[in-house]
């Protein structure tokens, strides 16, 4: 059984910048891709950015490309989203989640084994 327990949301303005961290426990932290997804108010839980077990490769949405980077300390157990140039539609819960990493990249939540509790961020404008 992997927990997951996100953390660093909060307020921020309109282009300012938030990190989320992830940390990870009972499992393999190594073995698995990770995932950040975010339910905007009213919405239903999309895909945010992927990262496999290495660093290596990673994928994001493109309403997020160029401005968040999800990036992992393996020695950390650890899983970080740096989200800069924040816009008030970022504003959301944001949820990490992990799979095994079978070598495919994948932004279908379905996939995804393990979710954390989930930690709001809110931008204002």
């Amino acid at each position: 059984q992997v927990q997951l327990v996100e953390s660093g949301g909060g307020l921020a303005q309109a282009g300012g910048s938030l990190r989320l961290s992830c940390a990870a426990s009972g499992g393999t932290f190594s073995s698995y891709a990770m995932g950040w997804f975010r339910r905007p108010p009213g919405q239903e839980r999309q895909f945010v950015a992927t990262i496999t077990w290495s660093g290596g490769h990673t994928y994001y949405a493109d309403s997020v490309k160029g401005r968040f980077t999800i990036s992992r300390d393996n020695a950390k157990n650890t899983v970080y989203l740096q989200m800069n140039s924040l816009k008030p539609e970022d504003t959301a819960v944001y949820y990490c989640a992990s799979r095994p990493d079978i070598g495919i990249m994948s932004r279908e939540k379905r996939e995804y084994e393990y979710w954390g509790q989930g930690t709001q961020v809110t931008v204002s404008s």
